[in-house]
C-alpha cells in the first residue's frame, strides 16, 4: 500500500520475524522495524536502579507506593542498542505506526515506546489479529488512538505482580529457603497442584469385582453373533463401582445401598450362572448427536496440542507464534471462540470442497465462550486469511512442529463448521437366574454413527486415557425384549479404585482458565516459572509437586490464605478488567490491595484487614519456621510421628514418639533435630511415602542400617540403598543384594556372603584364576575371558573347581545368549511410528524403539505405562543426545629428582585425609546425606505472577 507522497513512516513491531513478514505487504515509504519486546521494566535488581533513586525507601519495589503508586520504568540493558536505533529512526520519519500486539500486554509496549522514544511526530497506534496483506493495509487505513485504559490495566496488573512478589517472597526467604518466589498467579498454580497430591496421599484404594459376560443370539443376522455385558445388578441391588468408595478410607459409602462382590463372590456367582439362560429385559434406543468443539482459543490449543502432540505449554505457544508471525494463523493469545464472518465463509467453502453439501448446515455456527472473566476481543486462532491453506499447501513451508500444530488448527476451525455427527445408541438389560433364585442383571450400550458430520474433519482427545473415543463404534446385535441368549463366557473381573489423576500442563492450564486466574498471555510462563522454581517436576505428562511446594504452601495457607484464595485471586482479575474498561481507577485498586483500604464491600473490598504490607511484616513473627518445614505423613505402629523436613539440603525423614527430648542438632542441619532421620531418595514423589516405603527407607533401604561387624576386618556392614537398589558395604567392598534377598529379612552372615563376591573358586591347571560372581544376567563363573552362567544364585557360593571348569569347558549354548521376550509390546510411537516395547535391564524395565532407550521411572511399572508417556519418554533422551564421552585424563611423567618429595608427601597426605575421613565418616551417621538444593534461575530477585 503506498504511502502519501513524500510521507516516510515508521511501523513498529516486537519481533523481527513480524517486521519480515510486515513489510512484504507495505510499499515503498515504510520503515518496518522491531522493538524485540518490552523495552522498559520495573528495575529487577539494586543494580538496575538510576542513582538517583537508591535512596528512596521504595527504590528496591520499583514502586513509590506512596505516591500514586507510581513505577519507576528502566531500559533493558539489552533494549538500549536498538531503542537508540529506534530513536534515530523516529527523527527521520513523518509518522509513526505502533503495530504490537492487538492485546493489554501490546498496548502497554506501545505506550512504552512512546515514553521512551519521544517523538516529535505523529504517533498512530494500527491494530490486527493476523498477518496478512489485507490485515495490514486494513490496520494502516484505520489507525487509532492508544487505548489508556488497557495501558492502566496492565500497568496495574504489573505493580501488583512486583508487590506481591517482593513483600511476599522475603517471608519464603526467612522461612523456608534463600532464592524462593512468591506470585499471584504461580503460587495459586502451585497450589492447585499440591492439593491434588494430598488427595493422592490420602487415597485408600478398594478392590470390587463383578462379571464379564461374553452372550451370543442364535440367529445374528448382518449383526455380530456375540456382544459382552457387564454385571449391574444382584437381586435388584446395584453392584458396586468405583464411585461407590470413600477415597479416604476405601469403604463403601454410607448409604449407597450396593452390594460389594469381593473375589470370591465373583467367582462363585459366576458359577452358579453357568449354564444358565439369559434374557433380554429391556432395550432403549436413543437418537445420537452430537456437536462440534468450539474453535481454539489459548488454553484449549494448548491442551489438545498435550494430548495429540505431547508438546509442553511452552512448545505449543512458541511454535504457534512463529506460526502467526508468518502469517500462517491467527494471535494465539485469546480466550474468545468466535469467528469473522470472512472466516467463516471460508471454512464454508471449504467444507464443500473437501466434504461434499452436506457437511455444511444450512446457517453458520456461532460459539459462546464459557471463560470466566474472558476479555480479549480476537477471534478465536485460525488459519489465517480469507481462504484457507489446507495443511498440504503448506507442508513443505513447515517444520514438522510447526506442521502438526497447522493442521491441528486447521481440523478444529474446519470442523466448528461443519454438520453435527448422528447415529443412535442403545441400552440393552439382560437377566439370568440362578438355580437357587437368584437374579443376576447385565447391561450391554452400542452406539451406531449414521453419519459422523464433523467428526470426519477432528475428533477431539481426553485427558481420560481409558476414555472412548467420540468417533468410536459399539455394534451390537440386533435385539429385542424376552430374546434369549448363550452364555459363552462368564468372566470375575477384579478392579482397584484409583486415586484423582494428576494434573498436566494441559489440564492445570484448564484449572486455572475455569477458575478465572490468569490469562492467556500468562499460561506458558506460569508452567515454565513452577517448575524452575522446584515447586513441580515432571515425570512424563504428570505435574508433581515438591516438597519444597508442600512447604510454601502449608505457610501460605496458613499464615496468607487470602493470598493463594481462589476466589479472592480471580476477583483481582475482575478488578483489572473493570480498570481496562474505563470502570475502576488502577490507584484505588493497588491502595485497597496495599494498604488495605477498602472500595466497597463484599468481592468489592479485595483487600485483608491491613493490606499486604502490613501482613507481611506484623505476622512474621507469628510464623515457627520448623513447623512450616514440616510435612505430617502418619503415625507408624510404634507410635512415631513420622514427618518430612524440608532442610536447606533437600527433604528427609524424621520419626520420633511425641514428647520425646530433641537430639543435638546433625551437622549442617537448621536445628535441633529429634528422632531417627532418613534421607528420602531422589525422584520419589510424596504419595508414594507409603507406610511401607517408609519402613523400608529407615531400614535401609534408603537410609542406612548396620548388620554388624566383618570378623576378619573389623569394619562395619551397613545395608544401603542406592540408584539400583538396596546393597551392603564394608569399606571399600560393596554387593548387591540377590533376587531372593529383602532389606528387611537380611542377615550379617548373608551379607558377609555378599561382600565374599567375587569368590575364588580355584586356580585352573594352566595357573589362571576361576572366580564365581553375580552380574547383568545372573550368577556365572568365569575364566580370564571366558564366562559360563550358573543355573542358582546359591551356586556362586558352593561351585568347586571342577564343576566350575567342566562348566568352562562345554561349549557355549549359541553365541549369545538368547535375547528375553518383552515384557510388553505397546504399538506404534505417535511422534516416529517405530514400534515400541518395554524390556527388562540390567537396571530394571525399560522402554526402546530400537535405537533410543529410556529406563522406567520410579512408580512407573510395564503395566500401567502408557504409549504417549513412553513416547515422551524416548523424545527426551533423544533431545538430550548421545551421553558424552569421558577422555582420559592425560599423563604426566613426574620430574625424576621430586618423585621421591612427591611420594613423600603424598603419604602423608592420605594419612591425613583419612583421619578427616574417619572424623567425617562418623559425623555423617547421624544425619541424613546431603543433597543439592533444588535448582534455582538465575536472578536473585523474585518472579512475579
Amino acid at each position: 500500500m503506498p504511502s502519501n507522497a513524500g510521507t516516510t513512516r515508521l511501523v513498529i513491531v516486537e519481533s523481527p520475524a513480524k517486521a519480515k513478514t510486515i513489510s512484504g505487504y507495505l510499499g515503498p515509504g515504510y520503515v518496518v522495524e522491531a522493538s524485540f519486546g518490552h523495552v522498559r521494566d520495573l528495575p529487577r535488581n539494586a543494580a538496575d536502579v538510576p542513582a538517583k533513586y537508591k535512596g528512596e525507601p521504595w527504590a528496591r519495589l520499583g514502586v513509590d507506593v506512596d505516591n500514586g503508586f507510581h513505577a519507576l520504568y528502566v531500559v533493558s540493558a539489552d533494549r538500549k542498542q536498538q531503542i537508540s536505533k529506534l530513536v534515530k529512526l523516529a527523527k527521520e520519519v513523518d509518522e509513526i505506526f505502533l503495530a504490537t500486539d492487538e492485546d493489554r500486554e501490546g498496548e502497554a509496549i506501545a505506550w512504552h515506546l512512546v515514553e521512551t522514544l519521544k517523538p516529535k511526530v505523529p504517533v498512530r497506534r494500527m491494530v490486527f489479529h493476523e498477518i496478512t496483506k489485507p490485515a495490514i493495509q486494513a490496520a494502516v487505513a484505520n489507525p487509532r488512538e492508544i487505548d489508556r485504559d488497557l495501558v492502566d490495566a496492565q500497568e496495574a496488573r504489573r505493580i501488583l505482580d512486583r508487590l506481591y512478589g517482593y513483600e511476599v517472597s522475603p517471608v519464603l526467604w526467612k522461612k523456608v529457603m534463600p532464592k524462593l518466589s512468591a506470585g499471584r498467579v504461580q503460587s495459586v498454580a502451585t497450589r492447585i497442584v499440591v492439593e491434588r497430591e494430598r488427595q493422592r496421599m490420602a487415597f485408600r484404594t478398594a478392590e470390587y469385582w463383578d462379571i464379564l459376560a461374553t452372550l451370543a443370539v442364535a440367529n445374528a443376522g448382518e449383526g455380530p453373533r456375540t456382544f459382552n455385558a457387564t454385571l449391574i445388578a444382584l437381586n435388584g441391588d446395584r453392584i458396586a463401582t468405583g464411585k461407590d468408595f470413600e477415597p479416604t478410607t476405601g469403604r463403601v459409602r454410607a448409604g449407597a445401598g450396593v452390594v460389594h462382590l469381593d473375589e470370591g463372590g465373583a467367582r462363585g456367582l459366576a458359577a452358579r450362572l453357568a449354564g444358565r439362560p439369559f434374557t433380554v429385559t429391556r432395550v432403549e434406543e436413543k437418537p445420537y448427536r452430537r456437536r462440534p468443539y468450539a474453535p481454539f482459543i489459548t488454553s484449549t490449543l494448548q491442551q489438545e496440542a498435550a494430548r495429540k502432540l505431547r508438546l509442553s505449554s511452552q512448545q505449543t505457544m512458541r511454535t504457534a507464534q512463529r506460526l502467526y508471525e508468518n502469517g500462517y494463523i491467527t494471535y494465539m493469545r485469546t480466550d474468545s471462540v468466535n469467528l469473522s464472518e470472512t472466516a467463516i465463509a471460508a471454512a464454508r467453502r471449504q467444507i464443500v470442497e473437501l466434504y461434499g453439501e452436506r457437511s455444511v448446515p444450512p446457517e453458520p455456527r456461532r460459539y459462546t465462550g464459557k471463560v470466566k472473566n474472558a476479555q480479549e476481543a480476537h477471534e478465536a486462532i485460525r488459519p489465517a486469511g480469507d481462504n484457507f491453506r489446507t495443511p498440504g499447501e503448506v507442508a513443505k513451508e513447515l517444520s514438522a512442529e510447526e506442521f502438526k500444530l497447522y493442521e491441528l488448527i486447521w481440523r478444529r476451525t474446519i470442523a466448528s463448521q461443519m454438520t453435527d455427527a448422528v447415529g443412535s445408541s442403545v441400552s440393552v438389560r439382560i437377566r439370568a437366574v440362578t438355580s437357587s433364585g437368584e437374579e443376576a442383571d447385565f447391561g450391554a450400550t452400542g452406539k451406531t454413527i449414521t453419519d459422523p458430520g464433523f467428526l470426519r474433519a477432528y475428533v477431539e482427545s481426553s485427558d481420560d486415557e481409558n476414555a472412548e473415543a467420540e468417533d468410536a463404534e459399539r455394534r451390537l446385535p440386533t435385539l429385542v425384549k424376552d430374546q434369549p441368549l448363550t452364555a459363552e463366557e462368564l468372566a470375575a473381573q477384579g478392579h482397584h479404585t484409583q486415586p484423582p489423576s494428576r494434573y498436566t500442563e494441559a489440564s492445570l492450564v484448564k484449572a486455572l482458565e475455569e477458575l478465572g486466574i490468569g490469562r492467556p498471555s500468562t499460561y506458558a510462563s506460569i508452567m515454565q516459572t513452577i517448575q524452575d522454581r522446584g515447586y513441580v517436576t515432571k515425570r512424563g505428562q504428570a505435574m508433581i509437586p515438591t516438597f519444597l511446594a508442600f512447604a510454601v504452601i502449608g505457610l501460605l495457607e496458613r499464615h496468607y490464605p487470602r493470598l493463594i484464595d481462589y476466589d479472592f485471586t480471580a476477583s483481582m482479575e475482575n478488578e483489572l478488567d473493570e480498570i481496562a474498561g474505563g470502570e475502576h481507577a488502577a490507584v484505588d485498586f493497588l491502595s485497597s490491595f496495599y494498604f488495605g483500604s477498602t472500595n466497597g464491600t463484599g468481592d468489592r473490598a479485595i483487600a485483608h484487614a491491613g493490606g499486604l504490607k502490613k501482613l507481611v511484616t506484623e505476622n512474621l513473627s507469628e510464623i515457627d519456621a520448623r513447623s512450616v518445614n514440616s510435612i505430617p505423613l502418619f503415625t507408624d505402629d510404634e507410635g512415631r510421628e513420622v514427618v518430612v523436613r524440608v532442610g536447606r539440603y533437600g527433604p528427609y525423614l524424621q520419626r520420633a514418639v511425641p514428647g520425646e527430648q530433641p537430639a543435638a542438632p546433625a551437622e549442617g542441619e537448621e536445628g535441633g533435630g529429634q528422632g531417627d532421620r532418613a534421607p528420602i531418595p531422589e525422584g520419589l514423589a510424596p504419595d508414594e511415602l507409603t507406610p511401607e516405603k517408609v519402613h523400608e527407607l529407615f531400614l535401609g533401604g534408603g537410609g542406612e542400617r548396620k548388620l554388624g561387624d566383618d570378623p576378619t576386618t573389623g569394619e562395619p556392614i551397613l545395608l544401603k540403598s542406592g540408584r539400583f537398589g538396596p546393597y551392603v558395604a564394608s569399606g571399600e567392598r560393596k554387593s548387591s543384594l540377590l533376587r531372593s534377598q529383602t532389606p528387611d529379612s537380611l542377615t550379617l552372615d548373608e551379607a558377609l556372603k555378599l561382600l565374599s563376591l567375587p569368590r575364588l573358586v580355584g586356580v585352573a591347571p594352566d595357573g589362571v584364576e576361576v572366580f564365581a560372581n553375580n552380574g547383568r544376567y545372573g550368577p556365572y563363573v568365569k575364566r580370564g575371558d571366558e564366562f559360563r552362567s550358573l543355573d542358582s544364585e546359591e551356586k556362586m557360593f558352593t561351585v568347586t573347581l571342577d564343576e566350575a571348569l567342566a562348566l568352562l569347558a562345554a561349549p557355549k549354548k549359541g553365541q549369545r545368549r538368547a535375547a528375553a521376550p518383552p515384557l510388553r509390546e505397546m504399538g506404534n510411537d505417535p511422534l516416529t511410528e517405530k514400534p515400541l516395547v518395554i524390556k527388562d535391564g540390567r537396571f530394571g524395565p525399560y522402554v526402546t524403539d530400537g535405537e533410543t532407550n529410556a529406563s522406567l521411572r520410579r512408580a512407573q511399572t510395564p503395566e500401567a505405562l502408557t504409549l504417549e508417556e513412553a513416547s515422551e519418554m524416548l523424545a527426551e533422551k533423544r533431545a538430550k543426545g548421545p551421553a558424552p564421552k569421558k577422555k582420559a585424563a592425560a599423563k604426566k611423567a613426574a620430574p625424576a629428582k621430586k618423585t621421591a618429595a612427591k611420594k613423600t608427601a603424598a603419604a602423608a597426605k592420605s594419612t591425613a585425609a583419612k583421619k578427616t575421613t574417619t572424623a567425617k565418616a562418623t559425623t555423617a551417621k547421624k544425619a541424613p546425606a546431603r543433597k543439592a538444593a533444588p535448582k534455582k534461575a538465575a536472578a536473585a530477585s523474585p518472579v512475579e505472577e
